[in-house]
């Protein structure tokens, strides 16, 4: 029976090494993570620019609204863009995100096919900087983006939205993966607090091992009724070394790097977590304190010194190698 058809209880996943909010608050975050690096983070903008520096691709930067006074400029900022993002640069869960997929003579169109007039896109940037998506209620910038090309490669896959790859990366280590794929439920984003699709994925190969939607095994797309254990991920190891330097970047041992595959550009830097959420437990059907505990043990020499290095050290010792 695979993990994909097998129901996990809440014992099975204690035996597996889940790790609860408590302990990964104070024993990860609190203990690897410095507070003074945290804007980094969560600030989307500000990581952009430390991403980009680091060499790392990431999606293109049309334009950033800080103020109210500028508000009515999104208009003339997107007129050669054919589809773009709206975020706020402190948001978090996929809140505020707007993708416009088309847009002429003042009409937006999103990926579901709903319509938007000029004075709905503003309203939408008003409200974001405002802090109404953002972290505290902070006020906030909207950062606008091009719009990520979908890998055909996802094809059904994913609703109306691109899928994302999170991977837990600890101590520059990347140690467990999921692909998040987005459905009707969930609006289009990659969230599975809204109802996107979590897929497992293994370390070593960048292949699907189990799927979820609301913390419940599932083995097909809920809309497109793709076959969720057909789908790999390409580039894989170029989008783990990828991730594994994030803690170059940012200097914060415990993190979730959320990646996406874009058509032309290959694997690209989206955000980067310094409280990613355990969700990623249930989808991998699997603990992460095992994995972090052997990270640990490895000490503080530096036994792998380069992303490329830890990667390869990660697939031969997380590997999961199912079979289906």
């Amino acid at each position: 029976m695979s993990l994909f058809s097998q129901f996990t209880s809440p014992f099975k996943l204690r035996e597996r090494g889940i790790m609860g909010m408590n302990q990964r608050n104070h024993s990860y975050i609190g203990r690897y993570n410095d507070r003074s690096l945290y804007p980094l983070v969560d600030d989307k903008l500000k990581t952009k620019i430390i991403a980009q520096r680091a060499g790392a691709t990431v999606p293109e930067l049309i334009g950033v609204i800080d103020s109210q006074v500028y508000v009515k400029r999104i208009h003339e900022m997107v007129k050669d863009w054919p589809g773009f993002v709206i975020k706020p640069a402190q948001g978090s869960g996929g809140k505020g995100i707007l993708v416009v997929t088309k847009h002429k003579d003042g009409i937006y169109t999103k990926p579901s096919g709903a319509e938007m007039n000029k004075q709905d896109v503003e309203r939408h940037i008003t409200n974001t900087l405002a802090g109404l998506f953002s972290l505290g209620g902070k006020n906030d910038v909207a950062m606008v983006e091009d719009l990520i090309q979908f890998d055909d490669v996802f094809d059904g896959f994913s609703y109306e939205g691109v899928p994302d790859v999170r991977v837990i990366v600890f101590r520059g280590y990347p140690v467990m993966a999921m692909m998040r794929c987005s459905t009707a439920a969930s609006d289009g984003k990659a969230n599975l607090h809204q109802g996107a699709v979590g897929v497992g994925i293994d370390i070593a190969t960048g292949k699907a091992i189990r799927a979820v939607q609301f913390d419940k095994p599932v083995e097909r797309h809920p809309d497109t009724g793709r076959l969720l254990k057909e789908l790999a991920v390409p580039n894989w190891e170029r989008l783990l070394t990828l991730a594994s330097s994030a803690w170059e970047m940012t200097g914060l041992g415990y993190m979730g790097t959320d990646m996406v595959l874009d058509k032309y550009k290959g694997p690209m830097v989206l955000e980067l977590n310094a409280r990613p959420g355990l969700a990623i437990q249930t989808a991998n059907g699997s603990g992460l304190l095992p994995r972090l505990r052997h990270i640990e043990n490895l000490g503080s020499s530096v036994e792998h010194p380069t992303p490329a290095e830890r990667v390869a050290y990660a697939a031969k010792q997380f590997g999961v190698r199912a079979k289906f």
